[in-house]
């Protein structure tokens, strides 16, 4: 569950007041996500998202994650849209927390990703990609490469808590990219974490990008990898190459990868695997067994993991693209 920070029905009241979005209906928590308080609120003008910014959100980082939305926003990529108060502002304060206002998208999120939802979700990636490019904020991927070993620090002594054999296979892992990871790759901003449950459907058709709450610049290539990993696996952590193939065709339909991109295809993919792995096994030992947020099982990266090193080229993930 995801509502760490409860509000009173006269504080929103006040809150939804300076929007003049009219008289506040209803409002209830949502459970979803793991970051942020989030709300889904009903006005007599609308249906709209709260999100109330918890203490692992630096406040430093909001003016680009909002801005970027209404960058997106103006060049035609579904997506929420913060909402500005009467004075113009877009960023405000409820229950001692800095909290926004976001238009509601419709549609639901694929709990059973199809090869159609694939492709879409590439089209859509490249089309934010593209978008992208000329927003004058910049923001450092903290999570990125040079992140990686200082994370694996504060566990490592732990790792072997998790499973067996953990510790080493990640210090190896990391020598390996931090020596191989490719540097000159074409950059902008990425998503970062655009996993299933970040992308609407209605039916088959993409009805928008959420929640760019780690969104940052790096290798536009990297965001694609992170993708290949969050959905195109199979519960039994079977890669599926149709999956794969729809997706890099979908991207290269819209954005036509480079043969830089294409080649670091397996490292960026072992890359982001490592990145979740590192993410997941520091919050599995760090995260109370009683908290509202699950806990996600670090293993799943392991297997991904494994595959990545298997493969050579990009035709490994389903496709060889027209160079």
């Amino acid at each position: 569950m995801a509502v760490y920070t409860e509000v009173s029905d006269e504080e929103l009241a006040r809150f939804i007041d300076a929007y003049g979005l009219g008289e506040l209906l209803s409002y209830k928590g949502i459970a979803e996500g793991v970051e942020n308080t989030n709300y889904l609120v009903h006005t007599t003008k609308g249906t709209f998202i709260l999100t109330i910014y918890e203490k692992r959100v630096d406040p430093d980082d909001l003016p680009f994650f909002l801005g970027l939305m209404e960058h997106l926003s103006a060049r035609g990529v579904t997506c929420p849209l913060p909402v500005r108060d009467a004075k113009g502002d877009i960023l405000n304060v409820l229950a001692g927390r800095h909290a926004a206002l976001i238009t509601f998208l419709e549609g639901m999120w694929p709990k059973r990703p199809k090869v159609a939802h694939c492709l879409e979700l590439g089209k859509a990636l490249a089309r934010m990609h593209v978008a992208g490019q000329g927003f004058p904020l910049r923001r450092v991927n903290a999570l990125g490469l040079q992140g990686w070993r200082p994370l694996f620090d504060e566990f490592a002594p732990r790792a072997e808590e998790i499973m067996p054999g953990l510790r080493d296979l990640i210090s190896t892992e990391l020598k390996f990219l931090e020596s191989s990871w490719p540097d000159r790759l074409p950059q902008g901003v990425i998503h970062a974490d655009l996993f299933p449950d970040n992308v609407f459907f209605i039916g088959e058709k993409l009805s928008g990008l959420i929640d760019f709450y780690f969104a940052c610049n790096d290798a536009l290539a990297y965001d694609i990898a992170i993708c290949l990993n969050a959905w195109c696996f199979e519960p039994n952590f079977d890669f599926n190459a149709t999956k794969g193939r729809a997706l890099l065709m979908g991207y290269d339909s819209v954005r036509r990868l480079s043969s830089e991109e294409r080649d670091a295809m397996p490292i960026l993919a072992r890359g982001a695997a490592m990145r979740f792995l590192l993410t997941r096994s520091f919050d599995w030992l760090n995260t109370p067994k009683d908290a509202l947020v699950a806990r996600k099982d670090p293993f799943d990266y392991v297997r991904r993991l494994r595959f990545h090193k298997s493969v050579a080229s990009i035709a490994g993930y389903g496709c060889e693209l027209a160079r």
